[in-house]
């Protein structure tokens, strides 16, 4: 399904709904829904960015997910019922996530919290660094597990998968990924033994892309 760009700035300000269901475990978080993610009405729906190749890499999910065109019923099913689930920072669509404002991130934080304390996952994960320290107040923080919790979940920051984040490989991304899904239970982690070996080796052990 293709869009012009004139299409596309239809869907500006659009929003999607919430992928979430009964068994939540690990809850990701974008920053905000693109054009093209709106007008599909799938979350990382350009099928250019590397969330689910990235997931799969991981093994968090076990099946290629294909969104060009969005995601199906199935598909959706499929992600939750691995406990999965996925929102964003700010609900509202933007060509660029740059155009969003302090404001704004700071007060999707909040509502974060709130959909946080109702939903209650295990883990969540705001999927970049630099509008994690706007929106949460902390310009020092860094990535990974952070010291707090956000309303009673451990919460991560993970890399951005978006192809601008030019520095991260899709390796990278899905040890990154793998790690708090481990801490949300949706995957085991390593056993002892292979850890050795993986980190005497420097192999890795992450399920082929």
């Amino acid at each position: 399904m293709g869009f012009t760009r004139a299409e596309l700035e239809a869907f500006r300000d659009g929003t999607l709904p919430d992928l979430v269901g009964p068994d939540l475990r690990l809850l990701l978080v974008g920053i905000n829904p693109g054009l093209l993610t709106v007008a599909v009405q799938t979350h990382f729906g350009r099928p250019g960015n590397r969330f689910y190749p990235a997931l799969l890499r991981a093994g968090i999910i076990d099946r290629p997910i294909d969104v060009a065109g969005g995601t199906s019923d199935a598909d959706d099913a499929y992600l939750t019922g691995r406990g999965l689930g996925i929102t964003n920072l700010v609900a509202r669509g933007t060509a660029r996530a740059d155009e969003l404002t302090a404001a704004e991130l700071v007060a999707g934080a909040a509502v974060l919290a709130d959909k946080v304390a109702r939903l209650a996952p295990k883990v969540v994960a705001v999927l970049g660094i630099t509008a994690y320290r706007t929106a949460f107040r902390r310009p020092r923080a860094v990535a990974g597990r952070q010291p707090e919790e956000l309303a009673g979940a451990q919460l991560w920051v993970l890399p951005n998968p978006s192809g601008l984040n030019a520095h991260e490989t899709p390796d990278s991304l899905a040890a990154a990924y793998r790690e708090a899904a481990v801490a949300a239970g949706v995957v085991p982690g390593i056993p002892p033994g292979e850890k050795a070996l993986e980190e005497q080796t420097g192999g890795s052990l992450l399920s082929p892309g």
